[in-house]
């Protein structure tokens, strides 16, 4: 008798689909930084948002869809979320590795989930999260060298991508996934593209990028937010963020066998903090709904 192969179910999609989101995004960070030298972060960033816009664009064609005042307020938020988080990480990332950078940007998401809660349990999860960050900050000579800019810029796209999620989760109730996500970047790239063009100026007409530029608009950009925006749908808010807390650690991967960015023995205890603050806040967070309401 011959087996059926049975269709897998919209939760474990979302699983791979989030799961693909992550790893297009670092693969992509990892790419970009190789033009910082040419363009510098803000051009690169310019660049990778102007691209992603006109992509998600051709794709979802979001004109054809009418939206209120108040669903075009919302995607606007979402917008300035998605470009003040892509420019302050990029920023971060033109001074410290990979790995660290994410770390420390994933205390915005890590922040806003316990903040929700306000139980006894999630101060243990805040301890260990700020652990973390007190271990990568370079107090001390076994911390690693860090420049403080660096680690600054990465602290504000931390509290971009805090916003990002919470007017991302509003945009995708009100409007579209696609629409959302397009809207959204097109946004991303009106704001953007005035800081590209004042550093970067007529660099970012050299052709010669073009191949990797377009590269890390779709893997940094154009994919990962589209699947994320569908994952954030589709998935119990706690599988989301557990599945999403193993993305410092993926990021420090990347940086290690891509970019030959070898953090200290100390950092990766860092990471390994944070992490772990998020996979215990995730998985000890009250329900769906719940959380919503706290949030709101």
């Amino acid at each position: 008798m011959s087996r059926r192969l049975t269709k897998p179910g919209p939760v474990t999609v979302a699983v791979l689909t989030l799961l693909v989101a992550m790893a297009s995004i670092q693969t992509g960070a990892s790419l970009a930084k190789r033009v910082f030298p040419v363009l510098g972060a803000a051009g690169a960033t310019a660049l990778r948002v102007f691209f992603a816009a006109l992509i998600l664009a051709a794709v979802f064609r979001p004109w054809r869809q009418r939206l209120s005042r108040r669903e075009l307020a919302s995607v606007v938020l979402y917008g300035a979320a998605l470009g003040g988080m892509n420019l302050t990480f990029y920023l971060a990332l033109e001074r410290i590795p990979l790995g660290i950078a994410v770390a420390i940007e994933f205390t915005g998401p890590l922040a806003l989930a316990i903040l929700s809660t306000r139980r006894p349990l999630d101060f243990l999860w805040a301890l260990l999260a700020v652990a973390g960050i007190l271990l990568i900050l370079p107090l001390t000579e076994t911390s690693g060298a860090l420049d403080w800019l660096g680690v600054f810029w990465a602290l504000v796209a931390a509290t971009c991508w805090a916003l990002y999620i919470l007017f991302g989760q509003r945009a995708g109730g009100a409007v579209h996934g696609g629409t959302a996500a397009s809207l959204g970047m097109l946004t991303a790239a009106v704001l953007v593209l005035p800081f590209g063009v004042a550093h970067a100026g007529a660099k970012l007409l050299d052709v010669t990028l073009l191949p990797i530029i377009l590269g890390v608009a779709v893997l940094s950009s154009a994919l990962p937010y589209s699947l994320e925006m569908y994952a954030l749908k589709a998935l119990p808010t706690r599988t989301f963020g557990i599945l999403m807390s193993v993305e410092p650690a993926l990021a420090a991967l990347s940086g290690l066998l891509l970019l030959n960015e070898r953090l200290s023995g100390t950092q990766w205890a860092a990471i390994g903090c944070i992490v772990l603050a998020s996979v215990g806040s995730a998985a000890t967070s009250r329900g769906p709904a719940e959380v919503a309401a706290a949030a709101s």
